[in-house]
């Protein structure tokens, strides 16, 4: 698992670090398509090279907390666009079918058709503060062929708060960066060190059964 995930946490940081703003709206609009490159590891880090002292070490200057929002919340929306599309030409069976690939299981969509069915439309705006129903929210969205400027500014708005309260989390964490890296002995191994352990926190939640799950099975 360590071999998988240092790669993908390495080009998280190359591609923000290098790219600044335009990577966050990329790496953002890659997580909102339903594709496992979670929010609670990009935002951080993004926030994280607001600091003077983690915008250093990558000999850039650093970033502005909120402009590092704006364009957190605009990826999520160019993102949250393509996974609307497609529920809107694709539906559900599309969905199910080719979800596995990028680690959409069929839980994640039932979760998400609860919460739109109970919420309407403001499932859009509200899924969006909470972990994992945020990423996939957009599929039953379309699939409901909600209008399609009113998911624009549901998505935008509604990402808002989320990427701004993980930013200013990196932003903390980032302040203090130089206490944090005498415990290693290069600066970058604290940035790797913290973006695996995230990833691989929440891919481990991400990926393991469900005690519903488990009932279903045994109830078959």
């Amino acid at each position: 698992m360590e071999h998988l995930l240092k790669p993908i946490a390495h080009w998280i940081i190359q591609v923000i670090s290098s790219s600044g703003y335009s990577g966050i709206v990329l790496m953002m609009a890659i997580e909102s398509a339903c594709i496992p490159l979670p929010s609670e590891v990009i935002m951080p880090f993004s926030g994280a090279l607001t600091t003077v002292a983690v915008a250093s070490m990558f000999r850039r200057l650093p970033l502005n907390l909120y402009l590092v929002t704006l364009a957190g919340a605009g990826g999520c929306v160019v993102g949250s666009l393509i996974a609307y599309w497609v529920g809107v030409y694709g539906g559900r069976p599309l969905a199910e079918r080719y979800g596995r690939y990028v680690l959409v299981r069929k839980r994640d969509l039932d979760r998400a058709d609860r919460w739109f069915a109970r919420w309407g439309v403001a499932a859009v705006f509200f899924s969006r503060l909470l972990p994992v129903i945020r990423t996939f929210i957009s599929l039953p969205a379309g699939i409901a062929k909600m209008k399609f400027w009113q998911f624009i500014v549901y998505t935008f708005v509604g990402s808002l708060p989320w990427c701004f309260m993980l930013a200013y989390i990196g932003n903390q964490l980032g302040s203090h960066w130089s206490e944090m890296k005498g415990y290693f002995h290069r600066a970058d191994a604290v940035i790797v060190v913290v973006v695996v352990l995230l990833f691989a926190f929440w891919l481990y939640h991400h990926l393991k059964p469900e005690r519903e799950d488990a009932q279903n099975a045994a109830a078959r």
